[in-house]
């Protein structure tokens, strides 16, 4: 490592999800005030975030596209069991209205916020994890384990993983959390080892009947998914009776599904600073965001962790 500078990426909707159901709403009259338990849980999770781990920079990575053509193209499948009755993502009705608030309040603090057209938030950090990582440590936040393809020791990229513990107590997922919980050694034969074992929360059905432990088996014999597909071409002995028949039978599925489950590295993202602000953007917008929505205590709270005062 060239230098010690630390980059916390955000994968923000996982977040502000996680914070609409767990911070309780309260609202006096749900009629006549907007709500704003996202934001405030969101706010309070990156005062926690930057005051535990001490990033230098930061990006709140966005999803432009949470269900991109290419993904669909590839499997139909995908995030199908998400989708509203108007073609877009189903969010409760309470959490829409707050995310163009959650908007506002990064602006206001000079928080970057960072979105791509066609990607998700996923490929934006996986974007970016794979341009610093020669010169920064990465710290990935999130509920989600797809992201968990990006931890790489050698390049001090690891995933906090939140969906367990929250922020306060998020799992830190690095190559031996891979090993002990999965039996995979690193973030790029957990891509091979999801694409083999499907997830139902994205819609993909992975291969008949390869669960984890078979796929990690899988994996550790031959290698990676490339090394899977050699053999089963190859007609290696070590791969036979029920388990080659769904390995074969699976084979349309393993040609496309690598395209889905892979994180883009080559987002059209410009080179921006995303260093943590010195002081605040905004003060206006601060101001009447505090007062309009009743923020003052949560910006108060990342003010805090940035040393703003």
């Amino acid at each position: 490592m060239t230098d010690p500078t630390r980059l916390m990426l955000l994968d923000s909707a996982s977040l502000y999800f996680r914070a609409f159901y767990g911070v309780p709403d309260t609202r006096d009259d749900p009629s006549s005030e907007p709500p704003t338990n996202a934001v405030r849980g969101f706010l309070d999770m990156i005062a926690t975030l930057i005051d535990r781990h001490r990033p230098t920079h930061f990006v709140a990575c966005w999803d432009d596209d949470w269900r991109p053509a290419f993904r669909v193209e590839a499997i139909p499948s995908y995030k199908t069991h998400r989708l509203a009755p108007d073609g877009g993502e189903e969010v409760p009705d309470d959490l829409s209205p707050q995310v163009p608030i959650i908007e506002a309040c990064l602006k206001a603090l000079g928080l970057a916020r960072l979105g791509a057209a066609g990607y998700e938030a996923d490929d934006v950090i996986g974007t970016l994890a794979h341009r610093v990582r020669a010169d920064m440590f990465v710290d990935v936040v999130t509920g989600d384990r797809d992201l968990f393809q990006l931890v790489d020791d050698a390049s001090n990229c690891r995933v906090l993983y939140t969906a367990r513990g929250g922020v306060r107590d998020p799992d830190l997922v690095d190559q031996a959390f891979l090993q002990e919980r999965y039996a995979v050694p690193t973030g790029n034969a957990y891509a091979d080892f999801a694409v083999l074992r499907g997830d139902s929360s994205d819609g993909l059905p992975g291969v008949a009947g390869i669960g984890e432990k078979t796929a990690a088996a899988l994996l550790q014999t031959f290698g990676d998914l490339a090394g899977i597909r050699a053999a089963i071409d190859s007609g290696d002995p070590r791969i036979k009776g029920a388990q080659r028949t769904r390995l074969e039978a699976g084979a349309a599925y393993l040609d496309v599904a690598p395209r889905v489950v892979r994180l883009a590295q080559d987002v059209p993202i410009p080179d921006l600073d995303f260093a943590l602000p010195r002081a605040v953007a905004d003060p206006a917008l601060l101001s009447q965001l505090a007062v309009d929505y009743g923020l003052t205590n949560p910006f108060n709270r990342v003010l805090g962790a940035l040393g703003i005062h």
